[in-house]
């Protein structure tokens, strides 16, 4: 589950559906459009249809909720980069919260949102990590290491983004019976996880302003790789996955 969700600036304003899906400058727009096929191709993919409408095998997402906690792991990684990466003291505490708040709070509602399935913290922490979620937050985690700011920003946002983007589409196409399943769609349609999302985004243009041609085109292949990952990780959770050797 993702970490932001709870760490919107108190300052942030409640957004439509339409803005928290939206970009917010020029640069995002360009970025929304450069993946805009592959958010797509994440709504109709049978893992999220299934989800949306009860129908999607709890084993299936059992896998979902194995590997995120095991992503979550790495992913809080990303945010410790951006503090000592941040050019500012109100960036370098909002990622500071996010760290601490993910590590300390997160992590255990999802080991309750586990027991919920029948997944004990045991479990949680035995379970290896597949090849796909390896490979995305390796990426990630270089990605954060090696570059700067935007770079590490760019290689973040896919993934609050298009949750975001998905769970606003599940929340408008009505309620699966599954409780379990209608929580995790109410946690991602949010005006809270939306508002921390928006946040990002004009991190995003922020960075991505003026900057040059080269280094624009790095930011938008970061980008485009990570939503790509975003939708292997649901092809990994829908099949399984295993290393072949």
């Amino acid at each position: 589950m993702s970490t932001v969700a709870t760490n919107t600036p108190a300052s942030a304003q409640v957004l439509t559906a339409d803005a928290i899906l939206g970009d917010v400058g020029p640069f995002t727009a360009d970025l929304f459009e450069a993946t805009r096929s592959i958010l797509d191709a994440q709504l109709v993919h049978p893992f999220v249809m299934g989800l949306g409408d009860g129908t999607l095998e709890v084993e299936r997402f059992k896998n979902w909720v194995r590997q995120d906690y095991r992503y979550l792991k790495e992913y809080s990684r990303i945010f410790a980069w951006a503090v000592s990466k941040a050019h500012d003291l109100e960036t370098m505490g909002w990622f500071a919260r996010v760290l601490d708040l993910t590590l300390n709070v997160e992590m255990g509602l999802h080991r309750q949102y586990a027991e919920r399935f029948g997944i004990t913290p045991a479990e949680l922490e035995a379970e290896p990590i597949w090849p796909t979620a390896r490979a995305y937050t390796d990426f990630l985690v270089r990605t954060a290491a090696d570059g700067d700011l935007a770079d590490l920003t760019a290689a973040l946002l896919p993934c609050a983004w298009g949750y975001a983007y998905v769970g606003h589409h599940l929340a408008r196409t009505g309620k699966p019976d599954d409780q379990r399943y209608t929580d995790w769609i109410a946690m991602y349609s949010s005006d809270e996880f939306g508002g921390a999302v928006q946040w990002l985004k004009e991190q995003m243009e922020k960075l991505g302003d003026g900057v040059s041609a080269e280094k624009r085109e790095r930011l938008t292949e970061i980008f485009v790789t990570s939503t790509r990952y975003e939708w292997m990780f649901w092809e990994m959770c829908y099949n399984g996955e295993e290393w072949p050797v």
